[in-house]
Parts: structure tokens; sequence; C-alpha cells
């Protein structure tokens, strides 16, 4: 995959090749939050994680880049979250969605994982540039509902566990990308097929933003 990616010397591109991908879920700093989230997703029946946080292994193709992707039926929905990705001996920080299906999702969350795309902002920073602040950056996303872009997240990476700390806990080695969870949806956990967000630095003055379309696919019985 291609990224444009910003340094302590510049913009440039580089290619990394993705070999392994992981999902952290249930990452929140706070655990009544975390609770939240759990009782959020409880609701639309989806049973309560094994331990916090986990980490879901999923297939390393699902990464893209592409503002189109497909998924079977119309009850998936993006998650905006922090993305790490180690190469060259390097920690990267960008942007991506935890797409999910959310029918699927109360029958095997990880099954729901592995079922659908995985889009990703196409640029990176080096960790470096933040790490002094990372816990200061800003996630936002919005759906496309009743004809207008509506505001579905909105928080900081103060929210989750520290993001270098989740690394450490699976050993990130190059070539490994990793989602590193999220926050809980404004009004509610709910389908949408058009998804954009934005990792922004308030102190570089700095700003991550992608979208992408979800075409629902015929679920034929």
């Amino acid at each position: 995959m291609q990224f444009n990616t910003e340094t302590k010397n510049g913009h440039g591109t580089v290619e990394i090749e993705v070999r392994d991908l992981t999902i952290a879920g249930w990452t929140g700093r706070d655990s009544a939050a975390v609770q939240h989230h759990i009782d959020e997703l409880a609701a639309i029946g989806v049973a309560p994680p094994s331990q916090v946080p986990l980490f879901y292994r999923v297939s390393h193709n699902l990464l893209t880049t592409r503002a189109n992707v497909q998924m079977l039926g119309e009850t998936s929905s993006g998650e905006a979250e922090p993305m790490l990705i180690r190469a060259g001996g390097q920690l990267w920080i960008g942007l991506g969605s935890d797409h999910t299906d959310r029918e699927l999702e109360t029958v095997s969350v990880a099954s729901s994982k592995q079922v659908c795309a995985k889009p990703c902002a196409d640029h990176l920073w080096d960790f470096s540039l933040v790490a002094d602040h990372v816990d200061q950056l800003e996630v936002r996303s919005w759906i496309w509902e009743d004809g207008d872009w509506v505001l579905y997240q909105d928080g900081t990476l103060a929210q989750i566990l520290p993001v270098a700390e989740l690394a450490g806990a699976i050993d990130m080695r190059d070539g490994q990308a990793m989602l590193c969870g999220t926050f809980a949806a404004i009004g509610g956990v709910r389908p949408a097929s058009m998804f954009k967000a934005q990792l922004h630095d308030p102190v570089r003055q700095q700003t991550i933003t992608f979208s992408y379309t979800a075409q629902p696919l015929p679920v034929v019985v």
C-alpha cells in the first residue's frame, strides 16, 4: 500500500506491505465509558467481550485506501479509529475505519469484523511528531443521514488507552497494522453507507481526512 507521509524531514511517500492487521476493541481509558459502549452494543444484541481490551486478528488484505468498497447487505457501519502501522523499524499513525456488519455482530463480533473492508486514509504521520501530545489528537466522524452529514463520533485519544501501550501489548513488528479502538456513536450505533472522518492535531494544526462509500450487495437466500 502506498501512503503519503509527514516526517520531521518533510513530506514524502512510502510503500508499506501490511502483512498483519489487528483490531483493538474495548480500549476506552474510562471504565465507565467502556461499559457504556458495551451496553450500547448489548442493546442491539451484541454479547459482551470476554476481556478488555480485546485484540481481534483479521485478514490484512481488508485494509484499503479505496473510496468505494462493497459490503453484503445494508446493516453495516463505520467506526473512526486511530491507526498504527510499523514499517522499516518506524511507527506511523494514521486514521482508519473499523467497518462492521452490525447484524452479524449479534452472532459473532470477530466474524462481523472479518467480513468487512477496513477503509483508511492514505496519509500517515511519523509517530514521533505527535508522541509528546498524542492524547490531544482529535477524532471525528460523520455519516450521511436523511440527506445531510451528521456528526457521529467526536473525541480525543485521551479517551482510549495510550496507543503506544496498545502497540506494545501486541509487540507490533514491521508489517503490522492496528486499529486502536473508538468512541461511542452519538445517537447510537446504526448502519450508514457513506462515512467520513478526520484525525486532527491541534498542536501542529494538521489534519488527516478520508471518506468512503460502502456499496451494499444484495443478500441472496
